[in-house]
């Protein structure tokens, strides 16, 4: 999928813990901005914004009171630690294969039945029937197996729970991940492409992007890791631009057996 070697992850992920001293990159994915549009967000949140109104995009779409939630690709918690501060869910259990992401979110995001737990996404560390709602944002590009992943998020699901994922493929990939939607016990309530979000993202992030890069990154690596940010000008952002990448999110139900 993404053209990232994985060094590329490995290198990124050893410097952010060795480095960000004062936890500024808590967000690891494109973001998402709808013009004329934006959400009310605490003055400690303002610098993540465009991350935190991807999550605001996805978790509008249900209604989480009272509600067992879990987030599969959990990277350093912010989502779903701001999901924790502004809406009154029952649980919320972060998911992430990378510890030191796990020992950080425990660490920085501490909150009333918020846990974060070491895991595969292919393996899921949890009961069958245990959630009513789980989250995937910008995580499952670089899973081995979307079907086993698929199968997981079924099996952890409560009959009737939702669904919510966001992430981007090349355009004639898509046909093929609807397909395992349907194939794996979910029903597609809503699906949309938010590609052009995305870039408007992008296009306002990108001078915090490179800056976070250029403090934190050495010389050598600047190039790729802020491929990977998708910063304006690199080649993820020009594959966004040109279509070769299409963003979507998604609304999907598990069917009652």
């Amino acid at each position: 999928m993404a053209s990232f070697p994985p060094w590329v992850f490995r290198t990124l992920y050893w410097y952010m813990n060795k480095l960000d001293k004062h936890h500024q990159v808590i967000f690891m994915n494109f973001g998402y901005s709808e013009p004329g549009e934006k959400i009310l967000l605490e003055s400690e949140d303002e610098k993540n914004r465009y991350s935190l109104q991807l999550y605001h995009h996805l978790i509008k779409m249900v209604d989480l009171i009272d509600k067992d939630i879990v987030e599969v690709g959990s990277g350093r918690g912010g989502g779903l630690y701001y999901i924790a501060r502004t809406c009154s869910a029952s649980s919320m259990i972060g998911i992430d294969r990378e510890k030191s992401f796990i020992d950080f979110s425990r660490k920085y995001f501490k909150h009333r039945n918020l846990y974060f737990l070491k895991g595969d996404a292919q393996k899921l560390p949890l009961e069958n029937n245990s959630c009513d709602i789980l989250l995937n944002v910008e995580s499952s590009h670089r899973y081995r197996s979307m079907e086993l992943f698929l199968t997981e998020v079924n099996r952890i699901l409560r009959p009737g729970g939702y669904f919510l994922f966001t992430d981007f493929r090349y355009p004639y990939e898509w046909p093929d991940i609807i397909e395992l939607f349907n194939n794996s016990g979910f029903k597609v309530l809503s699906e949309k492409d938010i590609t052009s979000n995305i870039l408007h993202s992008l296009n306002l992030d990108s001078e915090r992007r490179t800056s976070l890069v250029k403090r934190y990154a050495p010389m050598i690596l600047q190039k790729d890791i802020l491929n990977f940010t998708g910063a304006k000008g690199t080649e993820t952002y020009n594959y966004f631009l040109t279509c070769k990448y299409t963003y979507k999110s998604f609304k999907l139900q598990k069917q009652d057996v």
